[in-house]
């Protein structure tokens, strides 16, 4: 059994602008990390840009909200414009973003059917989802991804029972949103609190099925930890799932220069190999992983080097 990995050389030409941190160079600093000889065991594929993508997408955004997110697009020679203050749709971006959602929907289809001896995924994508709601763009996200992944998982498969954790520094409000009101959509989060976008408390609880951590500024490994023993593991072992995503943002790294968290690596590979013992014991293995943030370049490769390495020993 192996790990997939689904990426493409599209997510570069997604062109936020100088000085934003969700940059292009993201996507070779992975690139470098994943290039050395200890991933010569992951399958590699190409995130596909599917013709029916935009029918899967409407599964978590409005019909309305993908044709503006297409009528805003610049032509090429253009200026970006910004779909909200810190998300830019340049004129290449089109691609990238359907292609990060065409990631997700290829993800789950291997795990699911087991294709070619896959066990788990991870998708290496840009922009990042977990901030888009339903009908709105934010905080770098224009498509929700995991969310998405998570509905076609429902539709194409019959799962019943679908899990998304987020361990991203920034609270995932936008799969939140988009599984508020679903009993059998589960959605748990640590992250920094308070911090932008300012949703995450622990009352914030859906219709059972949302289970929020906060963690406070200049938290480490420890406080962490205890999150994930007392709260997001137990209330996942509970729910039963029998499929696991991860919205995998690598912006708690006390390295990361947009939040005050104090996680290394060694925490979010912990934190990986929890997350798989659940997969393991309810969903007979099956867990799509997708990037989210992480801003220092340096920490980003190592934590999505140690996230990957762990996803490859639960694939095992």
């Amino acid at each position: 059994m192996t790990t997939l990995l689904l990426t493409h050389p599209c997510f570069v030409e997604h062109d936020t602008g100088y000085g934003h941190p969700e940059r292009p160079d993201r996507m070779r600093a992975i690139d470098k990390v994943l290039s050395h000889e200890m991933f010569n065991g992951l399958k590699r594929e190409e995130a596909p840009l599917r013709d029916d993508v935009e029918e899967w997408i409407a599964l978590a955004h409005p019909r309305a909200y993908i044709e503006w997110v297409k009528s805003a697009r610049p032509a090429e020679g253009e200026e970006p414009v910004r779909l909200d203050p810190d998300t830019v749709l340049s004129p290449k971006s089109w691609e990238p973003a359907l292609r990060a959602v065409g990631a997700g929907l290829a993800a789950v289809d291997a795990v699911i059917e087991h294709r070619a001896g896959i066990r788990n995924a991870f998708a290496q994508v840009r922009p990042c989802g977990h901030h888009a709601e339903r009908e709105r763009a934010m905080g770098f996200c224009i498509f929700n991804n995991v969310a998405i992944a998570s509905l076609y998982a429902r539709k194409k498969h019959g799962a019943e029972r679908i899990a998304v954790v987020d361990f991203d520094v920034h609270h995932g409000n936008g799969t939140q949103d988009i599984f508020w009101n679903d009993k059998d959509l589960f959605f748990a989060s640590t992250h920094q609190m308070p911090l932008y976008p300012g949703t995450g408390a622990l009352s914030e609880t859906g219709v059972g099925n949302i289970w929020n951590a906060p963690l406070r500024p200049g938290d480490g490994g420890d406080p962490f930890k205890e999150a994930f023993e007392s709260r997001i593991l137990p209330s996942l072992r509970n729910f039963g799932p029998d499929l696991v995503l991860i919205s995998a943002g690598f912006d708690a790294h006390q390295d990361d220069p947009l939040a005050n968290l104090r996680l290394q690596e060694p925490d979010f590979a912990w934190a990986t190999a929890k997350i798989a013992e659940v997969a393991e014991k309810h969903a007979n293995g099956r867990l799509v992983s997708m990037l989210e943030g992480g801003y220092n370049l340096t920490a980003l490769a190592r934590s999505v080097g140690v996230h990957v390495r762990a996803l490859m020993d639960a694939a095992a």
